[in-house]
């Protein structure tokens, strides 16, 4: 079998036809879609989930194209509604275009125009060095030429002042660098930009004037700290003809569609223009899912969760502790990303990770991974041994249900190279694959004790909410490793993070540089300032066609002690002192009560609902979790081996029913691997697993 592909997958079985509720020149701003679609482009699968408009839930799993990730949505939907009419369908769509870019430096060929005596921003940083006695640390390539970057004569002061003018001759010159440069994009990051915008204005109409791509930081990040505004500005530049192009082709394939992008906040905006706001994307498909397990969350009454995200290529955890978390410290390979992101730490750990054996004999596992091409060696085309084929090879994976029987897995291509591994590191192929599995437990385990225990919080508090095609076969051991009580599967958990995208709503972040001393005595001017930035964000929605009076207005500010370097980001209301000292107590173990607080910015975010949210009501229910039989071969676990394991085949089910492991659950596109010690219990169409208390 070493040469064959395998069997079609999921893309090749055409379900059941479905009709087409509205006619093909139906208007999809003016009508209700028949289809509300989200899509999740990961680095091995694409995945869809689909609503129609009787509430019925349909599911899909695709191979990836990273040569061009529309093909695998078209074939998805193709496969799902054969003969659809793009004019019904509304879709939410996560991608990993800008991410990808940006690693492979695959971006637009950019033009930095900085104020004269600040073109080494991005090279100078903070003066930080994440390994602080390595003397042979090197810095990841740039993003940005050197020869690429033009200093203009002009100065604001950072109160906004004009200390020297932007002349006409100074435009004509930074026009005539970028042509000559040939820019793709430019970036505009002039200094004080935030407290007066008037220099940035000028420069970036009279660039797009000429046709440029332009990426002002007054627009990005209207924020004070140059090197992260100047960073995140660059990245938005770099990323935006990408993103862009690739959405813009999206768009053609599926004429009359209303498409959505998710973005890293965990709301989606609107597909068009997201070339001018590519940054937004970089963490686009992670955000569905985590948005997704903290509404699954709320509705079954468990307040705090941390989320495990475990796809083919990488793993994606957050901690929800009775809220959803955001940071503006987000870096990627240390530029930068200054604007409100879901907190979320990511982690080269998946099924597709591939292990392999370092110069000094050790076993490692990942971060590279097989991706959907050649995949790991149970697909029937790759050679290289993955976690999928170490679970594969300790019998925790069914080989003829994989993908709900859509795509044969090949075990008799992993022992050979599973022993040829072995022999390289001592250890028999059992040991071989018990050390992958146990090497890639390890990274994730360290980076739930990232989100959780390095924050001051016990994850033993908390419920452990594991979704992704690869999670279900790892989620009770990485729980019994931070002595974790409850671990919920979500219903289809193997897509649930574009449900979360096909139920996201449109979200606007919004900020305003806004420095005031001595902040607790000005309450008059923060209302007033606060009152002028919800109306610009109401306005500019309205001027994308949108309901503003829908809006749902949430306020923030930024603030610290008078003489602190760095902020706090506390809800806006009549108490925020206290909530600010709270905050500060929680975090540094101390208050300094009566001391004078300053503000450095205020902040909206402003959500906009897309429509009702998909219930767990509209799942089909047509049968129950009932045995397919024992497995009679040896299943092996590191407390030993057991040789009895009750497979299930789990279907839609609302009675309470238990399962006590040894035992694996299969799902459609996941497979959930119940230990001894461990049972589960039936929470509507999710299963919630559970220590059994008498091991």
């Amino acid at each position: 079998m070493d040469g064959c592909r395998p069997k079609p997958s999921c893309q090749a079985v055409t379900p059941p036809e479905r009709k087409q509720r509205h006619e093909p020149g139906d208007a999809p701003a003016s009508h209700a879609p028949a289809l509300r679609v989200g899509v999740d482009t990961g680095g091995t699968f694409t995945d869809i989930f689909a609503v129609d408009e009787s509430g019925q839930h349909l599911r899909w799993k695709v191979l990836s194209t990273p040569d061009d990730p529309a093909r695998a949505i078209l074939q998805g939907l193709s496969a799902l509604f054969p003969g659809m009419d793009p004019s019904t369908i509304e879709m939410v769509h996560g991608t990993t275009v800008g991410t990808n870019a940006f690693l492979e430096r695959k971006g637009a060929r950019t033009v930095l125009l900085a104020t004269l005596g600040l073109e080494d921003v991005l090279w100078i940083g903070r003066q930080a060095r994440p390994r602080l006695f390595d003397l042979l640390a090197s810095r990841p390539p740039g993003i940005v030429s050197r020869r690429n970057v033009l200093g203009l004569k002009e100065r604001i002061s950072w109160q906004g002042k004009e200390l020297v003018g932007l002349s006409p001759a100074e435009i004509s010159r930074a026009k005539a660098f970028c042509k000559e440069r040939n820019a793709e994009s430019v970036a505009v990051c002039l200094l004080h930009s935030y407290a007066n915008p008037a220099h940035e204005k000028a420069l970036a109409g009279a660039l797009r004037s000429d046709g440029f791509l332009v990426s002002a930081s007054h627009e990005v990040l209207p924020e004070f700290r140059e090197f992260e505004r100047t960073s995140t500005t660059v990245i938005n530049a770099y990323l935006g003809p990408v993103v862009g192009n690739y959405v813009e082709r999206l768009r053609a394939s599926l004429p009359g569609a209303r498409l959505f992008i998710q973005q890293s906040n965990g709301g989606c905006g609107l597909a068009a223009g997201v070339g001018h706001r590519a940054v937004h994307t970089l963490l686009s498909g992670p955000a569905g899912g985590v948005q997704a397990a903290w509404k699954l969350g709320q509705a079954l009454g468990m307040k705090n969760l941390i989320t495990l995200d475990m796809g083919g290529t990488s793993t994606d955890v957050s901690l929800c502790p009775g809220k959803l978390t955001y940071t503006r410290d987000y870096k990627i390979q240390g530029f930068p990303v200054a604007i409100p992101i879901l907190d979320i730490h990511t982690v080269g750990a998946g099924g597709g990770s591939i292990a392999w054996v370092d110069s000094g004999g050790m076993l490692r596992v990942g971060p590279k991974s097989a991706g959907a091409d050649p995949g790991p060696a149970c697909y029937g085309r790759g050679d290289r041994i993955t976690v999928t084929d170490a679970n594969l090879f300790l019998q925790r994976l069914h080989p003829r249900f994989f993908l709900a029987g859509r795509m044969d897995l090949y075990p008799e291509r992993v022992g050979p190279r599973m022993a040829e591994l072995g022999k390289k590191v001592g250890l028999s192929p059992v040991e071989t694959a018990l050390g992958i599995v146990r090497l890639v437990n390890t990274n994730m385990v360290q980076a739930l004790r990232a989100v959780s225990l390095e924050r001051g919080y016990d994850p033993r508090d908390f419920v452990l909410v594991c979704f992704g095609g690869a999670a279900g076969l790892h989620a009770a051991e990485l729980a019994e490793e931070l002595e974790m009580e409850r671990v919920l599967f979500p219903a289809m958990a193997g897509v649930f993070s574009a449900r979360g995208m096909a139920e996201s709503d449109l979200v606007f972040h919004r900020s305003n540089a806004f420095i005031l001393r001595r902040a607790q005595e000005c309450r008059s001017e923060l209302r007033d300032a606060m009152a002028r930035l919800c109306a610009s964000v109401r306005e500019e929605v309205a001027r994308q066609g949108l309901d503003a009076d829908a809006l749902r207005l949430e306020a923030f500010l930024d603030a610290r002690y008078q003489g602190q370097s760095f902020e706090l980001t506390v809800p806006w209301n009549e108490d925020w002192v206290d909530c600010f000292s709270a905050e500060h107590q929680r975090l540094y173990g101390y208050r300094l009560d009566g001391r004078d607080l300053e503000t450095t910015a205020l902040r909206i975010r402003a959500t906009l609902a897309r429509g009702m949210p998909v219930e767990d009501a509209g799942w089909k229910v047509d049968g129950h979790e009932r045995p397919l039989g024992i497995r009679q071969v040896p299943v092996c676990f590191d407390s030993g081996v057991k040789d009895s394991l009750v497979i299930y085949r789990k279907e839609l089910e609302r009675e309470e029913r238990s399962v006590r492991g040894p035992a694996l659950i299969l799902d459609d596109f996941t497979t959930m691997l119940v230990p001894p010690g461990w049972r589960t219990r039936s929470l509507g169409a999710h299963i919630l697993l559970e220590r059994a208390g008498d091991r």
